[in-house]
């Protein structure tokens, strides 16, 4: 049996997976891959050997703009005053899940 290791030139994507319905993705690593599609196969591969997701994301790393915790007071304090930005300003109905 031969392997296939990756192309270090593939890109490298990062795999997000939705455990339940109604929750939310979350980021569970890494993989390369040639495209967008494989990342997919590989992800399922990779991280849901035991049926445990419903839903997969990929995304290309090189595509992922994120803040760094040292912007954290600068980039989020603009909405301190805003207190209908905060979950706590509303009520949840109680028929909804996983809230």
């Amino acid at each position: 049996m031969t392997t296939t290791q990756p192309d270090p030139e593939w890109p490298l994507y990062e795999v997000f997976i939705r455990s339940k319905r109604g929750l939310n993705h979350v980021h569970v690593g890494s993989l390369h891959a040639p495209d967008a599609e494989m990342a997919l196969l590989h992800a399922r591969d990779v991280y849901t050997r035991r049926n445990e997701g419903v839903s997969i994301w990929v995304a290309k790393s090189a595509d992922i703009t994120a803040s760094s915790p040292l912007e954290k007071d600068p980039l989020f304090a603009p909405s301190g005053d805003k207190v209908y930005r905060h979950p706590t300003f509303y009520d949840i109905p109680s028929n909804v899940p996983h809230m």
